[in-house]
């Protein structure tokens, strides 16, 4: 697939460079326009080497070939990153003052744009309205991520890691393909894309979303994440090998995407912008998510929550030996441990919601598949037991999903046998696509 690669001109332009490296490697056609301001932070001849094809920034180069509209004309894709305050305002009132302005008047492909900058340029009202203007067009903004900006700041207006932006560009290609009569003809960015005619309704929203920027605007999302302790002694504990990453992830996506978000969490966070209420245990993080659950929109159960928890609670550490009667004897059998089960907190929230399908919630089957059926058959029985609306689902073991990086996820809905597969990706691209089949529900 033929791939224009925007590049403006801000700090995070050196991670267009690894995206342009991911789309290459899949064997997409690359070719970079930068900005003038762009070759500032990488120059010509890096993306010239990485591209295999000469870099221009104005519409004077090889005029003959007359590049200003055929690059846009020819593309299955046109992707910016990053998009700073200035390209978002040029594009969002269609000027064409360089190459990369000119293709995106002339693209009729999809067309991504992943804003980053400061968190104070990106509140302003005038980014705000240039980024509503260009999502009304059928631009898909990717939400900036919450993090360590330029110097000491942190806060919203980080660029997306090149992980993430590869699988939007990946996702917007085969959506293309799909509605496209042909490949060479693409759908045009300016207006919101229309269903398949032949897709069943009810099947729209597992179909990863172009929906604009701020599309959880004004929505109260709450989001559990980690594995809860359960104490045995004031020295053990059962727990689980769940990190968090991806509750934290999927928190920090929701804010980008303008949610006012409550993470209940057990493993440690700083998540600027976001309501965090630590717990350890089960009961701790069923009485905070109910709470925060009476008043929100969605409610995305990520949490690793233990299933059991000992019956009883040691106020002494148990010893490994003990003297047993008066005869000094030593007891060197091991204690029996009796077990009483936590209770389920997604089937509690699906209840206590009553007919009214408010909060949309989401549960996640961590599964490892056995005897009795694979990871999503154990995911489908999970999802109609449950009566949650969305359901991820991902195989998890030693050295898989938990405390990694990347997760590869199928998610579920409730009434449709559609899928949607991610993965292997970051799990802020997990944290995406999920979002968009929430938004869609919303």
């Amino acid at each position: 697939m033929r791939v224009v690669l925007g590049v403006a001109g801000g700090i995070a332009a050196y991670k267009a460079c690894s995206l342009l490296r991911l789309l290459a490697e899949a064997g997409h056609d690359v070719t970079v326009v930068p900005t003038a301001s762009a070759l500032r932070f990488v120059g010509a001849p890096t993306w010239a080497a990485l591209s295999g094809k000469p870099v221009s920034t104005d519409v004077w180069s090889d005029v003959q070939d007359v590049p200003h509209v055929r690059l846009g004309q020819e593309a299955d894709l046109v992707v910016v990153a990053p998009a700073t305050a200035d390209l978002l305002a040029r594009a969002a009132t269609g000027q064409a003052d360089d190459l990369l302005t000119n293709v995106l008047l002339t693209a009729r492909c999809p067309v991504v744009m992943a804003p980053a900058m400061h968190t104070e340029m990106w509140d302003h009202p005038a980014t705000q309205a240039n980024v509503a203007t260009l999502s009304e067009r059928g631009v898909h903004v990717v939400p900036p991520a919450v993090g360590r900006l330029t110097g000491k700041d942190t806060g919203p207006g980080r660029l997306p890691e090149p992980e993430e932006l590869y699988a939007v560009c990946e996702r917007e290609l085969a959506r293309s393909a799909r509605t496209s009569p042909t490949a060479a003809a693409p759908a045009t960015p300016v207006e919101n894309p229309a269903p398949l005619a032949d897709a069943n309704p009810g099947d729209a929203a597992l179909s990863p979303s172009t929906g604009p920027l701020g599309d959880l605007a004004g929505r109260r999302v709450v989001v559990s994440a980690g594995g809860t302790r359960e104490p045995l002694d004031p020295v053990r504990f059962l727990g689980n090998r769940s990190s968090g990453k991806q509750g934290h992830a999927l928190a920090a996506a929701a804010a980008g995407r303008g949610a006012e978000v409550t993470l209940v969490t057990s493993a440690p966070a700083d998540l600027p912008g976001i309501d965090v209420v630590a717990v350890e245990t089960a009961l701790q993080l069923r009485e905070a998510v109910h709470a925060a659950a009476a008043t929100a929109d969605v409610v995305v159960m990520a949490a690793a929550v233990a299933d059991f928890r000992p019956a009883s609670y040691a106020a002494t550490k148990i010893k490994k030996t003990h003297v047993d009667g008066a005869d000094g004897s030593i007891d060197e059998s091991a204690p029996v441990i009796t077990l009483v089960r936590n209770p389920d907190i997604l089937a509690e929230l699906v209840q206590r919601r009553g007919e009214a399908d408010s909060p949309v919630i989401v549960g996640f089957a961590a599964e490892t598949g056995d005897a009795h059926g694979t990871v999503l058959e154990h995911g489908r029985a999970k999802l109609e037991r449950k009566g949650c609306d969305v359901l991820v689902v991902n195989e998890v073991g030693v050295d898989r999903t938990f405390g990694a990086d990347d997760n590869t996820v199928t998610i579920l809905r409730r009434g449709s046998d559609e899928t949607v597969e991610v993965g292997p990706v970051s799990k802020a691209a997990v944290s995406a696509a999920v979002w968009d089949v929430v938004a869609g529900l919303l």
